[in-house]
């Protein structure tokens, strides 16, 4: 399996311009917590959901689908223990607290397909040039960009590793749950020993390049923001200024909850 999670893909939203995805995935943030109600929470997850099929990026989502359903089972048991409502369910659990349940569930695994989405549209370059050109200073650019690329690295590693011990006859798959994670913790020693020589030898790497020693800079990767990228930011600009107006208005919530 690829480590990495961009998809070299030649669609419309492969080709907007970075900052144009940055807003998109910033508004996104911003539009799962508009509503509270599961049911328009779906609607949200729809849209961004939509945006990936246009992407051809959804695929990527078979990586973590354990991550978010796991995510979405656990929020609702949490919040239907310790939030109450005003209509008996069973027991002690109450409609609200399930509904307000499903929405928090909706709301962080939505965020997480939007995150998902923009790292299999973007590339890292795209994303420390599309920084630096709002403004970000490069070095801090420099560190968002290799902590991305660090961390499929580290899982490379990681599986690389894993796949040499078996191979040396350490089963990894028999045993209940936590007999498996106490058979990884062994393997977790050589990772980190493999990922410091490696950021030891990428440190000298970049000051043997000199880096940082000219604060004038020129970049390989020329962005524009065009037409497509305007439409684009426009028409999300409506789509949150109508969700906004909607819950203004009083849809969307959820009465009768109570933390």
């Amino acid at each position: 399996m690829d480590p990495f999670l961009y998809l070299d893909r030649d669609t419309f939203v492969h080709r907007l311009d970075p900052r144009t995805k940055m807003f998109l995935l910033l508004g996104a943030f911003g539009l799962v917590f508009v509503f509270v109600s599961p049911l328009y929470q779906l609607g949200v997850l729809a849209v961004v959901l939509g945006f990936g099929y246009l992407a051809q990026s959804l695929v990527n989502l078979k990586r973590i689908w354990f991550i978010l359903v796991m995510i979405g089972v656990m929020t609702v048991i949490l919040w239907s223990i310790f939030g109450s409502g005003e209509t008996p369910l069973f027991l002690f659990v109450e409609l609200e607290s399930v509904l307000y349940g499903l929405g928090i569930a909706l709301r962080i695994d939505t965020t997480i397909v939007a995150g998902m989405i923009f790292l299999s549209t973007t590339r890292n370059e795209e994303i420390a040039t599309g920084l630096v050109k709002l403004g970000i200073p490069y070095r801090f650019a420099f560190a968002v960009s290799t902590a991305l690329r660090l961390v499929p690295t580290i899982a490379s590693t990681g599986s690389t590793i894993g796949q040499a011990q078996r191979s040396r006859g350490l089963d990894l798959e028999s045993g209940n749950f936590i007999q498996r994670v106490r058979k990884f913790i062994p393997l977790l020693v050589p990772v980190f020993v493999s990922t410091i020589r490696s950021t030891n030898v990428f440190s000298m790497a970049l000051e043997s390049k000199g880096f940082g020693a000219s604060e004038k800079r020129t970049y390989f990767l020329q962005l524009a923001i065009r037409r497509r990228d305007v439409l684009v930011l426009l028409g999300f600009a409506v789509l949150l200024a109508g969700c906004i107006a909607l819950r203004m208005a009083g849809y969307g919530g959820l009465e009768g909850f109570t933390r």
